[in-house]
This record gives structure tokens, sequence and C-alpha cells, in this order.
């Protein structure tokens, strides 16, 4: 997984499908990125914690053949699944406009859009990867997908509501530097970015 240094930067915008207002984020990755190092960008800028399974599902140039892009599972027959790390994002990614759908925890069901907005030069003493906007706070994991996270804005919006006190304390895992569980906030500037390379290692090396 060693890589040559690029001075190719590419910008991605990422949305959460079906959620209103929009949760989305604006990402800077260098442009030697394979599929699962931009799963970790992903990851890591929306604030999802890599606890389920992911995939991209994408149209390959010049064809009309679909492709989904992942964690392959051998005791899964009725899906063909390339692994993440051995496909470049740029054989999919050719071109600003090329668009591809992430789903992360195929039981809650979160669907994202994934848009190539620019591909740019590399900022001299710019670090990358890097988070340069977005808005509202990513839903809680395990929340139970669209539906549950409406109904959790529901009753995190109405102290006096049955269930308050149980998901305030339940939502006390996803503080941020002491802060409670917000919705409508997210600040570009907090991202942190994890090393693909090691997420990998912690996922795999068992």
């Amino acid at each position: 997984m060693s890589k040559k240094r690029t001075r190719i930067i590419y910008q991605f915008r990422i949305e959460l499908l079906e959620i209103e207002p929009t949760i989305w984020r604006v990402i800077q990755v260098p442009s030697d990125y394979s599929f699962w190092d931009l799963h970790v960008a992903i990851q890591d800028a929306m604030g999802w914690l890599d606890c389920h399974l992911h995939a991209f599902h994408v149209r390959m140039p010049h064809t009309r053949m679909g492709i989904e892009i992942g964690i392959p599972d051998d005791e899964e027959f009725e899906r063909s699944v390339l692994p993440g790390w051995e496909v470049p994002m740029t054989e999919f990614f050719t071109e600003p406009g090329k668009s591809a759908i992430y789903d992360y925890d195929f039981g809650d069901g979160w669907s994202h859009s994934v848009l190539l907005e620019a591909v740019m030069l590399k900022e001299e003493g710019r670090k990358y990867p890097r988070c340069i906007a977005g808005e509202r706070a990513c839903p809680p994991e395990d929340c139970g997908g669209v539906h549950g996270y409406y109904e959790l804005i529901k009753i995190i919006s109405d102290p006096d509501h049955p269930e308050y006190e149980e998901y305030m304390v339940w939502l006390t895992r996803y503080k941020k530097k002491g802060r409670p569980y917000a919705p409508g906030t997210f600040n570009p500037e907090e991202v942190k970015f994890w090393n693909p390379k090691k997420r990998w290692e912690i996922a795999f090396s068992g």
C-alpha cells in the first residue's frame, strides 16, 4: 500500500441522502488514494465510527456495468465486491462531475452521494486530506437509520418527552470536546483524519 507523492488533489462533496436539512461535507484528498483511503476520509469527515460494513457503487467509464467496491466477504455468494484497497479511485473518478453512491451500515442503511467537484494542484505547506466545509452533525451510530434519526431529533428537542433523559444519557458518548451532541452544528476545523494504512492494519491484522 505504499504510494508515490502526488501534487494533484481531488475535491469531493459528500451528502447524506434522505435527510433534511442536508448533512454534507467538502473534503480534499490526494489523487493517489484508493477507494479504501477515500472511505476512511469520508468516515472521518462525516463523523462515523467505521464500525460497520461499507460499499461504493460506481459505473465504470465506457461501460454500463455497475461495480461494488468495499470489503469482500468470502461467505457472501450473491455479491461480487472488489477490495477497496486494490482499486485506485482515479479508475472511476476520471473528471469533475463524476459521482458515486457510498453506503455505510447495511442495517441502518445510510447512503451518501459522492461527487467529484474539482481537480486541483496541492497547496504548498498544506496537509491532506482536509475538510474545508460542511453543515450539521452526523447522525449517531446505531440510531436506527433515517426513521430512527428523525425520532431521536424529535425526542431530544422536547425535554418533557418521557424518553428525553434516556436518550440524552445514550448520546453522552457523542460529545465533542465536552459539548453535548448538537444535530445542527459542525466545524470542519475539528475534523481529524486517520492514516488509512493504520486503519486497514487495525481492521485486518487480526
